[in-house]
């Protein structure tokens, strides 16, 4: 069932069509779930994100945004769940960190993951993926706005974690 004249715009209706419409965005999608979750859950996290997205292909329209920004929606979307699932029990998060070397306080990575997710997200799909505000935008569900304070906040946590 067809909405607009652009192939890409057409919601396919088979499995057939449905891989040729989202095989150009399954890079962005992998290297978004790579950003987001850990490496032995990022495979799952594109394959949940494509039968997401299977399953509610009729609710895509293209005049809300682009399906690269759709599917990279779904993508993060299932990347926080998989990360809320895998939540360790136990509180490491207020046992006392050793002084840390130069190196660690350099790794910008492992800054990068001590960010709130909201901000990891941000940066991840900014920085990482090379979206636009625009299209950072429409993968948090915000307004570019939004976007901006969270990425110069995030800016400040970063310096604040590098800086130690």
């Amino acid at each position: 069932m067809p909405r607009a004249s652009h192939a890409s715009d057409q919601i396919p209706d088979s499995s057939a069509a449905f891989a040729e419409w989202v095989s150009p965005h399954l890079a962005v999608m992998t290297s978004l779930a790579a950003r987001l979750a850990s490496d032995d859950e990022r495979d799952d996290v594109v394959q949940e994100a494509l039968l997401r997205a299977w399953n509610k292909r009729s609710q895509y329209d293209s005049m809300r945004g682009s399906l690269r920004t759709w599917l990279l929606a779904i993508t993060a979307d299932r990347a926080r769940r998989s990360r809320r699932s895998a939540r360790p029990t136990g509180v490491l998060a207020d046992m006392p960190m050793p002084s840390r070397s130069i190196e660690e306080r350099l790794d910008v990575e492992g800054a990068v993951s001590r960010l709130p997710p909201r901000q990891r997200l941000a940066v991840d799909c900014y920085y990482f993926v090379d979206l636009s505000i625009a299209e950072t935008a429409a993968v948090m569900r915000c307004s570019p706005g939004t976007v901006k304070s969270t990425l110069a906040d995030a800016r400040h946590r970063l310096k604040e974690l590098l800086d130690g």
